[in-house]
Formats: C-alpha cells, sequence, structure tokens
C-alpha cells in the first residue's frame, strides 16, 4: 500500500498547439478511420470513428486498432477527432496474450453487454501521465487528462508484458470529464495516479459510479466523487475525497484528516443510458430509472432496472446533419444518437417531448455558430441528455445550455413535468469556453426547471488552450478580454441535485444557487486565473472578487457535501478574493467538509462566509477547512 502523499500541487501548464502523431501504429486514413489489412467488421450504423470489435477477431488485430487510437488521440487535447471503440459480448485478450488498451482525449471504451459481466478484457484499460516534454520523459502529469470514458464492462486484470511497476494495478489517471461507469475490475489494484511515468504527480478531479473494484490507490487524486459502488478497499487523497452510496466506502471520522466524505446513500441518482446488443444482434438503448436513496450497483442483482429503447427509435446522426435536420427528427418523435464528431449548431436544438433521449457517442460535441444557444430542454420528465460536450462559439450567446423553464408553463401534448420519481437528468455533460477556439457566453448551463438531476458535468472556462492565448511570464494575457463568461452553473429550479459538479474558471459566481432544496454532492472549483488587475475581479459594491459557489441570501434550504474553492492568480498573484463560499445562515442551510486552498498565486480570506483561515502564498498547497456550516 502507498503511504500517503504530502507535496505541492502544480497548476496546469499552459499548451500550445499539439500537432497530431504523424507515425501510427496502424494505418489510418485521412479522417481517422481505421484501415488496417483487417479492419473490424463494419456490421454497425454509427460511421468510420466508431470500432465495434468481435471476440472472434485475433488479440494482436484488436491491440493494432486500439494501440493506432491511442497514438493519434494521446497529445490531442484540443483536436477535432472523435472516438468510439466498441466490444460485443464475449472475452478478449488471454492470459498469454492480454489485451492493453491505453485511452487518449476523445475516446470512448465500452462494452455492449447488458450488463459489465457479457464483456471481459483479460489485460487492462488505462491511462498514464501525459509527458508535456519534447522528449516524452519529463513534466509527466495527469492534470491535464480530460474527455474520455469507460463503462459497462469487466476487466481482468492482467501484466504479462509489462514491466514491474505497471504490474502493480490497472492505472486510471484521470481529471475531469472522464468517467469510469459500470466497470468491474478483478485481478490487481486500481490506481487512479500513474506513479511508475516519472514519478506520482497529480491529478485532480474524477468520477466512478455504478462499479465493482478491488483496492483502490487514490494516492495524488486532489478530489474525486466514487458514486454507488463497491470498493475493497481505499487509500490516500491529497484534500477531499467523496463517496456516496458506495459499499466499503471508508469512514469521514476525523475529516480532514484523513480527507474523506462518505453519505450512506446517495439522495438522487440515475445511471447514464447505455448502448448495447440483444442476442438477436439487434443495436438497444438501456435507460435506467431513478432511485431516491440508493446504495450499491445496480447490476449485482442482474439486469439494470429501466426501460429498452431499439436503436430504430432513434435518429443515428452525422456531423453532416445540419441543426434543422437535428431539430425535424426531434419533432418527429425521434431519439438522437450523437455518433462521434464537432456538429456546428446555428439553431437551437429543441427538446420538447417527455422521456427524449439525447445520447452522445466518443465525446460527440456541439459547437455554438453565429450566438445560437446550442441546447434548450423543456421540462419533461424522464428526458435524458448523456454523454455530449458543448462549445462556446466566437459570437457570445446567451448560455450554452437552458434547461426549462417550468413555472408558468402548463404541461402539453409532450408529456409530464420532470417530478422526484422521474427527473430530467445530465449524465456526463460538459462545457467549454475557450480551448480549442474562441468561446463567449454569458452563462454556461442554467437550470430553470424543478427535479433536474446532474450526474457529473465539468463546466469549463478555459485556462488555456489553442486561440485567444498568449504565452508569457505573466501567463495569458489576453484571455481576460478574449474567451468571456460570466457564470458557470445558475440554478433557478426547486428540488435540483448535483452529484459530482466541477465548474471553474469563470469571471464572476462560478455557481449561483437561486432554488430551493438544492444538493450538492461533491463541488470542485477554481477560480479564474486570468484577471489582470484586482478591478477586473472586484464586485459593484466593493467585495474583492466573487466566489466559487454561491447560495443566495433568500434560500432556505440547501445542502453540499465536499466542496473545494481553489486560487491561482497567475497574471496578478496580489488579487484577493473575500470568500470562496457564499451562503445564508440558517438551519436549513448546510455546507459539509468545505475547503479553499492556494496553488501558488494569489489569496482567498476566508473558506465560507467570513468563516475559516486565509489561503496565500504563505500556505500554498495547504489547504484550510471548515468542517460545517453554520
Amino acid at each position: 500500500m502507498l503511504e500517503p502523499l504530502v507535496r505541492t500541487p502544480r497548476p496546469r501548464r499552459t499548451l500550445g498547439r499539439l500537432a497530431l502523431v504523424a507515425t501510427l501504429a496502424a494505418a489510418l486514413t485521412v479522417t481517422g478511420a481505421a484501415t488496417s489489412t483487417a479492419a473490424p467488421p463494419d456490421d454497425h450504423p454509427f460511421g468510420t470513428n466508431v470500432l465495434v470489435f468481435d471476440p472472434s477477431m485475433p488479440t494482436a488485430q484488436i491491440q493494432a486498432h486500439v494501440d493506432a487510437i491511442h497514438a493519434q488521440q494521446v497529445d490531442a487535447e484540443m483536436g477535432d477527432a472523435r472516438w468510439s471503440l466498441l466490444f460485443k459480448p464475449g472475452t478478449y485478450g488471454t492470459a498469454a496474450q492480454p489485451l492493453q488498451v491505453k485511452v487518449g482525449y476523445y475516446t470512448e471504451v465500452a462494452g455492449l453487454g447488458a450488463s459489465p459481466g457479457d464483456v471481459t478484457i483479460n489485460g487492462k484499460v488505462e491511462v498514464y501521465n501525459r509527458c508535456l516534454d519534447a522528449g516524452g520523459t519529463q513534466n509527466c502529469i495527469a492534470l491535464n487528462n480530460f474527455w474520455r470514458s469507460l463503462s459497462n464492462l469487466t476487466i481482468a486484470v492482467s501484466s504479462v508484458g509489462q514491466d514491474g511497476c505497471r504490474s502493480s494495478a490497472n492505472f486510471w489517471a484521470v481529471s475531469q470529464a472522464s468517467s469510469m461507469r459500470r466497470v468491474h475490475v478483478t485481478g490487481a489494484n486500481l490506481s487512479l495516479m500513474d506513479y511508475c511515468t516519472a514519478g506520482p504527480q497529480f491529478a485532480s478531479g474524477g468520477f466512478i459510479a455504478d462499479s465493482a473494484l478491488p483496492f483502490v490507490i487514490n494516492g495524488s487524486q486532489q478530489q474525486w466523487i466514487t458514486r454507488n459502488s463497491a470498493v475493497a478497499g481505499w487509500s490516500n487523497g491529497v484534500w477531499n475525497q467523496v463517496f456516496s452510496g458506495v459499499d466499503g466506502a471508508p469512514s469521514e471520522d476525523g475529516f480532514p484528516t484523513p480527507p474523506y466524505t462518505t453519505l450512506a446513500t446517495t439522495p438522487l441518482s440515475r445511471e447514464k443510458p447505455y448502448l448495447h446488443v440483444d442476442g438477436s444482434g439487434a443495436w438497444q438503448v438501456r435507460v435506467p430509472s431513478a432511485g431516491a436513496e440508493t446504495r450499491g450497483t445496480t447490476w449485482s442483482d442482474g439486469l439494470t432496472p429501466g426501460r429498452t429503447i431499439p436503436l430504430t427509435d432513434f435518429h443515428v446522426a452525422t456531423p453532416a446533419d445540419s441543426a434543422r435536420t437535428l431539430n425535424t427528427q426531434l419533432a418527429r418523435g425521434k431519439h438522437l444518437l450523437l455518433t462521434p464528431g464537432l456538429y456546428d449548431i446555428d439553431r437551437t436544438l429543441d427538446v420538447r417531448r417527455a422521456g427524449t433521449v439525447v445520447l452522445g457517442m466518443g465525446q460527440a460535441t456541439l459547437t455554438s455558430v453565429g450566438g445560437a444557444t446550442p441546447l434548450r430542454v423543456a421540462d419533461r420528465a424522464g428526458t435524458v441528455i448523456a454523454g455530449v460536450t458543448i462549445d462556446a462559439g466566437k459570437v457570445e450567446s446567451e448560455s450554452l445550455m437552458t434547461v426549462g423553464p417550468s413555472r408558468g408553463t402548463p404541461p402539453d401534448g409532450a408529456g409530464k413535468r420532470s417530478s422526484a420519481a422521474d427527473p430530467l437528468t445530465l449524465s456526463d455533460v460538459y462545457f467549454r469556453v475557450g480551448g480549442p477556439h474562441v468561446g463567449r457566453t454569458e452563462v454556461a448551463l442554467e437550470i430553470l426547471s424543478d427535479h433536474v438531476l446532474v450526474d457529473h458535468t465539468w463546466v469549463w472556462r478555459a485556462d488555456h488552450g489553442i486561440e485567444g492565448f498568449t504565452e508569457g511570464v505573466n501567463g495569458d494575457t489576453d484571455r481576460w478580454r478574449t474567451n468571456t463568461a460570466r457564470n458557470g452553473l445558475v440554478v433557478d429550479g426547486d428540488d435540483v441535485t448535483a452529484t459530482g459538479l466541477f465548474v471553474e474558471h469563470f469571471q464572476e459566481h462560478n455557481t449561483i444557487w437561486n432554488g430551493e432544496r438544492g444538493v450538492v454532492v461533491l463541488y470542485q472549483n477554481e477560480l479564474p486565473y486570468d484577471p489582470p488587475t484586482q478591478a477586473d475581479w472586484q464586485r459593484p459594491d466593493g467585495t474583492l472578487g466573487w466566489t466559487g459557489f454561491l447560495v443566495s441570501p433568500d434560500v432556505r434550504t440547501h445542502r453540499l457535501f465536499g466542496g473545494g474553492s481553489y486560487v491561482f492568480n497567475q497574471n496578478n498573484p496580489a488579487i484577493v478574493t473575500e470568500r470562496g463560499f457564499e451562503a445564508p445562515r440558517t438551519p436549513g442551510v448546510t455546507l459539509h467538509h468545505l475547503l479553499t486552498v492556494n496553488l501558488g498565486a494569489g489569496t482567498i480570506r476566508h473558506v465560507v462566509n467570513d468563516v475559516g483561515d486565509q489561503v496565500d502564498n504563505t500556505r500554498t498547497g495547504v489547504p484550510a477547512y471548515v468542517v460545517d456550516h453554520p
């Protein structure tokens, strides 16, 4: 077992343009589709950037394909390619020849069974530290390992052919927007850091749900959430690790030593929809049911409860489809399956019917064009949006996604309103303002409806990227005026629940919660790195800076479990933020296990309201904690 780490965290490095790897382990076409001499069978309707593997295929052939995709995607942080690597039911790899899958950017790896036990990979599915130097041996970190996923399969860990260090665990060294769902790991430890590539280094922000896991080495993960799972054991943690409805979770006694926050059950949960192939070879999408006060996996006693939708009820979309075409299909009552790629959205996609499923494959990305709000979701029961990334465009949008409104909008023929029993749900929905290109919006995500469940989101105003970023001794000097967004998340609806909420770098309050009876299980925030002056980071009433999380003064009931707000004012280390969190002091508003921390530049005077110690350059990497507010 590794000893707990006590190290100073490193802020994310600003990156320039990353060229795609030119020489691949297997031949790729210009568009990125695999074209080796024995390509995976093209017996699916999902296009060239979806590879479907069959257990009858030789392991070496599958290995060549997955190696080729990883070689292309390992450094493609701001790239355009999107991939889904799907495994039909059966067993892959052997004891003598295990299958070793490495997962790069914008890559989905998923099993196509009805349950995780239907697909077994003898070998590993891994993410390693990414080395940012030209030689690939130094400055190796996991802090930028974003935008990838692993789901719905079993990993029987085998280290045959790997060196001694690699043989010790299956490595999943990721940060934000990288989910692990419905995964069963056997045979060795699972490590959430890569301690083999140039030392442990740091990662920050990750999400596991509905999984059965061996002993887990958390190590250098700064914040993490594990929800509705089972673990054989857990070690380490840097600032805050949150467990919700997890069998085998560690106790939170003694917080912050160790830094664990543990809920016996999850207040509200719904697992993400998943694609699978039934016994007759027909394609289906399983949509799990919602549940209150849940614990453990949904599949330990059989098929996950829910409904099955045949693929024939979906419009299988490609990036060639216009927004008009997608809206026409939605109006006809079709669900949407977005195959991997970049979709330019020049008019709002309106999801109006109850129970509609919009499911993205391989990090499918919707980009605002001409100031459009890419996605508007009506207040309807059972609607699920999952696996979609939404990018701001160069013309400012009012929002990137609006959910609602609910008040004053009577139900109509499109179905019932969202409810506690059947909430409108967002799963693995990510938002970006800047990064691969200039982005501008007023608000990234606004929730106007009641009874909405947000299950894992990263709402990100980019702190590094390609366009609109000038590297210099004082950091990115032009980003503050170029990539603009006031707030990351604004919640006006009542009874909104968020499990795994990551909101970062916005130019005023990062999150504003106006609705009653809100629940948040893990909140991670970094304040913006780039305000040029204190005057740019100061409220009209003279208060120094905005908060990472604001519960509005008139809210009477709100619960938050496990929250952190970090400061790294790289453009101007003299900038001060008065407080990381703000909330009314009333018995119904409870914030449990909060922290603020300095990452090397800037000051936060208090954790919540006027409570909690100051963090500044005299205590870099050492959090200030508040166990409970009030």
